[in-house]
């Protein structure tokens, strides 16, 4: 008996060492949104600013601003040593646009050992936005990120994501040997996805990046990127002059905003072609349709002038100067050798079929470009894809998004 005490209690100091190690790494280079002042920890899975504390829960520091009851609430289970019950408070927190049924009690305590991301997004009822996460990397607008990723890289620059969701991007960095990669959402539970599924070695800071922002720059050149959620935030012009203060001289990228002028049923704030070259002058912009085709070709993206956006669904911009000679990093427009490739879970007996009917009005036509209706796979070319052999059969599947590179436990 006094043994199984002893080890339970060596086991939950041990714990609290390393929940007080979590906040101590969460800490640098963090200042509170509240007051600005510098982040210090103060206790296990605490952060303070001298006036009020914020949880650090999963290694994720959680800086909202306007959330006082959540944060106090947050607070008190890590306080407690529960850090289940600050997962559970967290998480049941979403942004101001989302407008689906909020999971219940029982489903939220049940994600939190869920086994596979696609049991976790079910569980935490996210609904269309769960969806997207789970077939990101077979959307034509993935694509797109891919193809702008390769031709204005980080290079050795520090990166920073905004509204990173689950992930995806900063994990296809990090397979390529990009080490400092930061991301900062404003919802817990996409951040949540990425550290125990899609990039868990990632830095991840939960906050408003329409508000002051949490971060700190790291002093020297570095690359910022926003992708497919600029147009839903409010005050854009703040959060792309912070962007550039961070860069500090490096890079801005901004992809898939949305084009006013375009009629369909977009969400958010969209501006006209104009309305976002405003945002950062001088900018190289792109046809988000062409950055697609341009992956899927192996070809360069060609730069569109104001004039050929007018008509365009969705454009990208970037404020990068070039890499610097040499530097290596792998191009995400390819797979990393060596890395296992899977059959798209989108085909069954080889078939295709859509997740749902909402994903395929919106991706559906673009992406019957790159995945045929109907695919028929040897077991030795899946043998060689699983093995990581980029046979120029497992080379053009990969390209089409037939064979993909998924979380382990996806």
């Amino acid at each position: 008996m006094k043994e199984t005490a002893g080890r339970a209690a060596a086991e939950d100091a041990a714990a609290a060492d390393a929940t007080a190690r979590d906040a101590a790494r969460a800490a640098a280079g963090l200042v509170s949104p509240g007051n600005g002042a510098p982040l210090r920890p103060c206790g296990p899975g605490l952060l303070s600013d001298g006036e009020r504390r914020w949880p650090v829960v999963a290694g994720i520091p959680w800086l909202r601003t306007g959330r006082e009851e959540l944060r106090e609430r947050a607070v008190r289970r890590v306080e407690e040593g529960d850090r289940d019950g600050a997962a559970l408070v967290l998480l049941a927190d979403a942004d101001d646009w989302w407008d689906g049924p909020a999971p219940t009690p029982g489903a939220l305590r049940a994600a939190l050992g869920a086994a596979t991301l696609r049991e976790a997004v079910r569980l935490l009822g996210m609904g269309r936005v769960g969806t997207y996460f789970l077939h990101r990397w077979s959307d034509p607008t993935w694509l797109a990120v891919l193809a702008l990723t390769a031709r204005h890289s980080p290079g050795p620059l520090p990166v920073l994501e905004l509204a990173c969701g689950a992930g995806h991007l900063l994990r296809e960095l990090q397979l390529r040997g990009h080490r400092d990669v930061t991301g900062i959402d404003v919802v817990f539970a996409k951040l949540w996805l990425a550290r125990h599924f899609v990039a868990p070695r990632a830095r991840l800071v939960c906050a408003d990046v329409t508000a002051p922002w949490p971060l700190l720059p790291p002093g020297r050149p570095a690359h910022v990127v926003c992708h497919d959620a600029l147009y839903f935030l409010p005050r854009k012009e703040e959060v792309v002059r912070r962007a550039l203060a961070y860069a500090d001289g490096g890079g801005v990228v901004l992809g898939h905003c949305h084009n006013s002028l375009v009629p369909g049923p977009v969400s958010g704030l969209p501006l006209d072609p104009d309305g976002w070259r405003a945002l950062l002058p001088g900018a190289v912009c792109y046809d988000d349709a062409d950055l697609t085709r341009a992956l899927l070709a192996g070809a360069p993206p060609r730069p569109r002038t104001p004039g050929e956006l007018a008509g365009c669904e969705a454009m990208a911009l970037v404020s990068a100067p070039p890499p610097p000679p040499g530097h290596g990093p792998l191009s995400p427009d390819r797979p990393v050798p060596g890395r296992p490739l899977r059959l798209n879970p989108l085909y069954r007996d080889g078939l295709l079929h859509w997740p749902e009917e909402r994903w395929h009005d919106e991706y559906g036509p673009a992406a019957r470009a790159y995945l045929p209706d109907r695919i028929r796979v040897s077991p030795a070319l899946l043998d060689d894809a699983r093995a990581g052999r980029l046979t120029p059969e497992v080379a053009g599947l990969a390209r089409r998004r037939v064979l993909l590179d998924l979380p382990e436990r996806w």
